[in-house]
């Protein structure tokens, strides 16, 4: 029965530490967040990247609807 409990207790000992990884990554990145705050993006440059996106698609609809 002593092997049993000290599997358990390793077992929660690793949950435990687990958690407390997860706990300090979130408080992490909730200071991270707070440094920078919001970035604001340019209109031109989103607008760019879509024309871009848009692009790669029809270029991709047109190599696969030729077979």
């Amino acid at each position: 029965m002593a092997k049993k409990s000290k599997k358990m207790a390793a077992a929660l000992a690793a949950v435990s530490v687990y958690l407390q990884q997860e706990q300090a990554a979130q408080e992490e990145q909730m200071v991270s967040e707070q440094a920078a705050p919001g970035t604001q993006t340019s209109m031109w440059g989103h607008s760019g990247r879509q024309e871009m996106m848009a692009l790669r698609r029809l270029i991709q609809m047109r190599t696969f609807t030729r077979f």
